[in-house]
C-alpha cells in the first residue's frame, strides 16, 4: 500500500484537505473539531492577507484509497531577513502514526521549499507564526483553547523521526479564578500604580482604531523575538473583523502612559468550549446551540491571545509592572462574568519574568508546544 500524495488545487481538494485531522482524532476525546466554514475561509485567499502574500502549498496524502495525512508548506517574505538564509516554514500537519505516511508528506514539502531556495524549515505554523503555532508535547488530557492547537502524542516521534529537532518550547498556564490569590500577590496588586498611568476599557465606539491601537503595541513589543513577522494592515482589517463577535469591551484593557497606550490585553470567550459537540457544523442546529451557549448559558473558560508593553519600557520599574497590573485587573472582571478558567499562551520557555508573573498569580502550566527546525544540507 503505498502512498499517494494529492496537491491540493480546488475547492473539493481543499475540503478533504480540512476534513483530514476529523479521521486523525476521531478517537481523541480531547480534541476539538473545528467549524468547516471557518477554516474554509482561513484557507481561502480573499478572506486570508497571509495566503495572498506568502507562497503557499497544501498536499494529502492517500493509502487504500482513504486520505490519511496532510500538511501545508509556506515562505513568508516578511519573515527573511537581511543577509540570513531563507527560512521556510510546514503546517497543518495531521497524520495518521504511520512514518511511511509523515516521510511522504515531509519529502512533498521539503522538496518544494528546496526548489525555491530554502536552506532552514521550522514549524508547525498553521499558517504564521501569529496564529497556531508549534506541535503539542505536553498536556494532551485536556481540550485545547481557542486558537490553539491540539495534536496526537505519536506525531512528536514522527517529526523527529523525519530530521527535525526542537528549537524552542512555550507554555499555556491555566488560572483557575475559584483559587484564592496568595497574600504576596494581593499585596503585589495592591501597590499603587504611577499616577503618570491609567487603565481603561476598550472603547467600541472607536473599534477599528483600537483594534490598530492593539496591533501597534503588540508589533511594537514582540519585534524583538527571534521568527517574529509583524501583522500588517490587511491582517489587522482581518483580526479585527474576527474578533468583533467575540470581543466583550469589559475584557479588553489598555494601560496609558500619560495619555499614550502603551500596553493592552485582551480577553476572549473560549469559543472551543462551544463547539466542541457540533463536529464541525453550524447548521442546521448549531447554530442555534453556539448562539445559546455564547448569550444565555454562557461559558467557564476564556483565553488572553495576545498581551504587549511597548519595548520602550523594557527594563523600567514601570515595564516591569504593567503585564502583573493589567492581569491582576482583568481577573476579576472575568470572575464576574462568569469564567472560571482563563489561559495565558502562548508563553515562551525563556520568557522567565512573564512566567514568575504568572505563577506568583497562581497560574499553573498545563500544556507545552515545541517548535522544530530542520537545516538542509
Amino acid at each position: 500500500m503505498t502512498v499517494e500524495i494529492v496537491q491540493v488545487t480546488d475547492k473539493a481538494t481543499l475540503r478533504r484537505f480540512i476534513r483530514v485531522p476529523f479521521t486523525v482524532h476521531k478517537d481523541d476525546k480531547t480534541w476539538v473539531p473545528p467549524l468547516l466554514s471557518e477554516r474554509e475561509e482561513a484557507f481561502t485567499p480573499s478572506k486570508n492577507e497571509f495566503l495572498r502574500r506568502a507562497e503557499v502549498r497544501f498536499w494529502i496524502a492517500r493509502r487504500d484509497g482513504r486520505d490519511v495525512g496532510r500538511i501545508s508548506a509556506q515562505i513568508d517574505p516578511l519573515a527573511q531577513k537581511e543577509g540570513a538564509d531563507p527560512v521556510g516554514n510546514f503546517g497543518c500537519l495531521s497524520a495518521s502514526d504511520h512514518r511511511d505516511v509523515f516521510a511522504a508528506l515531509f519529502n512533498t514539502a521539503e522538496d518544494f521549499l528546496r526548489s525555491r531556495g530554502i536552506r532552514h524549515v521550522q514549524g508547525p505554523f498553521t499558517l504564521s507564526i501569529n496564529e497556531e503555532t508549534g506541535l503539542l508535547i505536553d498536556g494532551f488530557d485536556t481540550p485545547p483553547m481557542m486558537m490553539m492547537g491540539h495534536d496526537p502524542a505519536y506525531e512528536a516521534a514522527q517529526i523527529e523521526a523525519a530530521g527535525y529537532r526542537g528549537e524552542g518550547d512555550a507554555h499555556a498556564y491555566l488560572m483557575d479564578l475559584d483559587v484564592p490569590l496568595s497574600k504576596s500577590a494581593r499585596n503585589m496588586l495592591e501597590r499603587p500604580l504611577a499616577s503618570s498611568v491609567t487603565m481603561r476599557r476598550l472603547n467600541l465606539k472607536d473599534y477599528d482604531h483600537e483594534v490598530r491601537r492593539i496591533v501597534d503595541i503588540f508589533n511594537d513589543a514582540w519585534s524583538g523575538n527571534d521568527g517574529f513577522v509583524p501583522m500588517t494592515e490587511p491582517e489587522t482589517d482581518e483580526l479585527a473583523t474576527r474578533l468583533k463577535l467575540l470581543l466583550d469591551e469589559r475584557l479588553v484593557l489598555f494601560a496609558e502612559l500619560n495619555g499614550e497606550p502603551v500596553a493592552f490585553i485582551v480577553t476572549l470567550p473560549n469559543i472551543n468550549e462551544a463547539i466542541r459537540d457540533l463536529n464541525g457544523r453550524l447548521f442546521p442546529f448549531g447554530m442555534l446551540k453556539l448562539l445559546w451557549r455564547l448569550k444565555v448559558r454562557g461559558l467557564k473558560s476564556a483565553r488572553v491571545p495576545l498581551m504587549g508593553v511597548r519595548r520602550k519600557l523594557a527594563g523600567t520599574m514601570i515595564g516591569s509592572a504593567l503585564p502583573l497590573q493589567l492581569i491582576g485587573a482583568i481577573r476579576p472582571k472575568v470572575k464576574k462574568l462568569g469564567f472560571r478558567w482563563v489561559e495565558l499562551s502562548w508563553i515562551l520557555e525563556n520568557n522567565r519574568p512573564m512566567r514568575s508573573i504568572l505563577e506568583r498569580l497562581g497560574a499553573k502550566p498545563y500544556k507545552t508546544y515545541r517548535i522544530y527546525g530542520k537545516t538542509f544540507g
